[in-house]
């Protein structure tokens, strides 16, 4: 039924109909109370008349007014009156960007954060166990001031009440309270066809990742003005999402590689390859606002005064990146494009150190667990150095217990452990955290200059007292030297050892202190005899399979 002007629900006055939509018809109204403009959604009877569904409703409804976000449309509560169930929803002014992509393409510095912001409501939402599950552009709003608010959590399921894809069973309509725009004998299908997910148009349950692939649907046609997947109705439609690709041509010529990148692991068919974090996204779009450019990203001219303590951070940074990039090669056999990532530290935290130590040879704050999934990160708070481990498809980053104060950090081949420096000792700790174990003691005020850790549970450290490599049993004992300097005047260290496969090779850097074009990259063997040399005027080196 529509209400009328001048209608009452509670303390609310009709003012005026804003539209419909799949759970009910939305009105504007006055809330004489606090004196301000809401949303109306008067539910439709087979919601409101029905006790399981709404307490069902009643019980969702309470979550997602927990969303607390400026990017989500606030849920104020519900109100029953004269027979009729509504919920009271924030009042958001401006356009929905259906209506500002119907006058053509967004142009990219203005669709990009737009894009984040809606990212950043998916993060919460995600965050409190919430899928929208609707997600197109008639559900988000921009203000005039440019705040995006999404809007419409009206398929929104809890996560974990048989929402999962990894679940059995099919949807069961008498009790989804959400139930009204399609239905087959297999399932039914929630949602508006050109921004489902695959699983989601085949009737299937679903998970966080059908919102990202709405997302990457959104900001596709943000960017081309049409839609990523389009039909004559909404089975040609269905199809199109199922079978097909969008066509990426239509893509502006001035989209990053970074964007392109990030559209096609959005719009994966196959949801175990699709990205499955908000967050990642924010990060993509945070990478391509800052790379003007489609092949390369922008190049910033430095400081000559800097350029001593930034070149390890250059050399640390190549490296990571060459390592990751042979190592996809190897999985992959289609052309590759580059990736760059912003991979964040720990709040209130800065990489590595921030005073002298960070200048030292082969001070590297992270290093690639084994098995090239996560990172052991070295970061800084109020002065104090600690282990983080994160992962690489993860946000964020876990500290590992235990690590206070420590440096140089190097992990066990099995990825069970890893090995630090802290308290003028060389330790280690369980990778999950957990009590320090001393391996040995070291007299060096500095510390080691690089370690790492055998197949052989063989520990090699460069020695910064004696200049040359030390070896010792990763359950402890006495170092032995491995090679040797010929004198502290020859201004050499041996610094940055790393395992080969086999376990009896060591790679290693020979420095001169005075002259970087005087270093080499080097080959020891465990059991003795002489180092060979590898590259000359070289350092820093490592051994990618």
């Amino acid at each position: 039924m529509s209400l009328a002007y001048g209608k009452r629900l509670g303390p609310y006055e009709i003012i005026s109909t804003l539209g419909a939509g799949g759970m009910g018809e939305v009105y504007r109204a006055r809330d004489a109370k606090l004196n301000r403009d809401v949303a109306i959604k008067v539910l439709l009877p087979a919601v409101a008349n029905d006790p399981d569904r709404l307490a069902r409703f009643s019980r969702e409804a309470q979550v997602l007014a927990s969303l607390n976000h400026p990017n989500i449309a606030h849920i104020h509560g519900l109100e029953e009156s004269s027979g009729l169930t509504a919920l009271v929803m924030e009042l958001v002014d401006g356009e929905d960007l259906a209506q500002r992509i119907s006058r053509g393409p967004i142009p990219l510095d203005e669709a990009l954060p737009i894009a984040r912001q809606i990212a950043e409501a998916l993060e919460a939402a995600h965050d409190h166990a919430i899928i929208h599950r609707d997600l197109k552009p008639a559900n988000i709003k921009v203000r005039p001031d440019g705040t995006v608010k999404v809007l419409d959590f009206g398929l929104a399921k809890a996560i974990g009440q048989g929402s999962g894809i990894g679940d059995q069973g099919s949807v069961n309509a008498a009790t989804s309270p959400t139930l009204s725009i399609h239905a087959t004998q297999a399932g039914i299908i929630l949602g508006t066809a050109a921004y489902m997910s695959p699983e989601q148009a085949r009737g299937k349950f679903v998970d966080k990742r059908t919102d990202i692939w709405a997302l990457g649907c959104v900001l596709f046609e943000m960017l081309t003005g049409r839609r990523a997947f389009a039909g004559d109705d909404a089975t040609d439609t269905i199809v199109a999402v199922i079978s097909k690709d969008p066509d990426w041509s239509e893509l502006p010529s001035s989209t990053p590689v970074t964007l392109r990148k990030l559209l096609r692991r959005c719009l994966e068919k196959d949801p175990k390859r699709r990205l499955d974090s908000a967050a990642a996204i924010r990060i993509e779009i945070d990478e391509a606002i800052v790379t003007p450019s489609v092949d390369m990203p922008a190049t910033r001219p430095s400081s000559t005064s800097n350029w001593p303590r930034l070149l390890p951070w250059a050399i640390t940074i190549a490296t990571v990146i060459g390592a990751a990039a042979l190592l996809w090669r190897g999985q992959q056999s289609q052309a590759l494009t580059p990736i760059y990532a912003s991979l964040g530290v720990p709040p209130d935290t800065v990489l590595g150190e921030d005073d002298f130590l960070a200048s030292l040879p082969t001070r590297t704050p992270m290093v690639f667990t084994p098995d090239g999934k996560s990172l052991i990160i070295q970061a800084a708070r109020a002065g104090k150095p600690q282990l983080f481990i994160r992962s690489l498809d993860r946000p964020d980053a876990r500290l590992i217990a235990g690590t206070d104060n420590a440096r140089v950090p190097f992990v066990s081949p099995d990825g069970k452990w890893v090995g630090f420096w802290a308290a003028h000792e060389l330790k280690k700790v369980p990778i999950e955290g957990g009590t320090a174990t001393t391996i040995t003691p070291l007299v060096a005020a500095l510390g080691p200059f690089g370690a790492t850790w055998g197949p052989n549970d063989v520990i090699v450290f460069g020695d910064q007292a004696s200049g040359g490599l030390m070896r010792i049993s990763a359950s402890g004992g006495t170092p032995v030297p491995i090679t040797t300097v010929p004198s502290f005047l020859s201004l050499r260290q041996h610094v940055s050892p790393f395992f080969l496969p086999d376990g009896e090779r060591v790679l290693f850097s020979d420095v001169h202190l005075g002259d970087a074009t005087q270093s080499r990259i080097m080959i020891q063997r465990l059991s003795g005899g002489d180092a060979k040399e590898v590259v000359a005027s070289a350092s820093d080196g490592r051994f990618v399979p």
